[in-house]
């Protein structure tokens, strides 16, 4: 089930593998033009998005090699996405174009009370099945990074775990963002039964505050953590906003606290953490789930989530190495 090259065009084999293939969506975030205002409707202005998208120009732009996998239209905002990608230094030969599929969309508006709302139009992973995918490519990355939102249509949700499965008994590592949109889900229930099945066939697993508590009742990251805890099972991270985070592996445990900045917008924050915590674990994986290894990532992370607040947009505000590393170091 090999994809025909999209992308520039060269074969697979003139490529090198990716440390991280992201698979999953790729659409148009519509951002409020202009200062937002709750409960107000104005302009639009179109940014890259989806969160396995953000992440595989997270991981580029901190320079970890990443490719995504994913499915959109052939028409201009399917290009626009293609080229936002490629501009970021993202391998995009896998994400397929096609004449009959919809670029999805999702307009971003503030509701009363100053939170993040999300309007979708369009099925967001634009038809995506198991003959979109390349599994020589799933098997030949490092590590496999995936969310939820593939996990909602049944023809993708086919295809994510079959990506998955074949990570896994390749030896890969495999990283799962719970990303809740509980709007695109056909009812609680199923939103997290199949949440709760992405965790358990993940070896990274990372969580909000909300999605925590959506799938355990629980709170206290230590406490209602453990008890989606499985053997193979390496991370929890468990995102505070603006107050850092929580780890937890088999044995241990720890919190790091985040960045003060000046927020503008927290579109793509969680992603940026997501990239970070990655390209981290990438540098030395024999090393990185120990508690000093995680404490030095998780600060990395937090800095390139709150980096990602200062300016509108997710991939338009994802930061560079040197920026995160300026913001530690100030």
């Amino acid at each position: 089930m090999t994809a025909l090259p999209q992308g520039d065009g060269l074969p697979d084999a003139s490529r090198p593998a990716p440390d991280a293939l992201c698979l999953g969506e790729v659409l148009i975030d519509f951002m409020p033009a202009g200062p937002a205002r709750p409960g107000m409707i104005g302009a639009f202005d179109p940014a890259p998005g989806g969160a396995p998208a953000n992440v595989a120009v997270g991981l580029a732009r901190l320079g970890t090699r990443s490719a995504f996998m994913g499915r959109t239209a052939a028409d201009g905002f399917g290009r626009f996405l293609a080229r936002a990608l490629t501009d970021a230094g993202v391998d995009v030969s896998r994400l397929r174009r096609v004449p009959d599929a919809k670029t999805p969309v999702a307009f971003v508006s503030l509701d009363e009370e100053g939170e993040r709302e999300f309007l979708f139009y369009g099925e967001p992973m634009a038809g995506f099945s198991a003959a979109d995918l390349d599994l020589d490519a799933v098997a030949a990355a490092r590590l496999l990074h995936s969310g939820s939102i593939g996990l909602i249509d049944a023809a993708a949700r086919e295809a994510s775990l079959l990506a998955v499965e074949t990570a896994r008994r390749n030896g890969r590592l495999v990283s799962f963002d719970a990303n809740l949109r509980l709007a695109l889900w056909p009812d609680r229930e199923s939103a997290e039964r199949l949440i709760r099945r992405g965790i358990a066939a993940a070896s990274i697993v990372k969580l909000s505050d909300e999605e925590l508590e959506f799938l355990t009742g629980g709170a206290d990251p230590e406490a209602a953590g453990r008890t989606l805890w499985h053997e193979g099972l390496r991370l929890l991270v468990v995102t505070h906003g603006r107050n850092g985070c929580t780890f937890l592996t088999a044995d241990a445990s720890g919190s790091v606290p985040g960045m003060a900045v000046a927020t503008v917008d927290t579109t793509g924050a969680g992603d940026a953490f997501v990239a970070a915590l990655l390209a981290g674990i990438l540098e030395d994986v024999d090393t990185a789930f120990t508690p000093d290894r995680l404490h030095r990532i998780c600060r990395f992370a937090n800095a390139a989530g709150a980096l990602t607040t200062t300016a509108p947009g997710a991939i338009p505000s994802l930061p560079d190495r040197a920026e995160v590393e300026r913001l530690l170091a100030g």
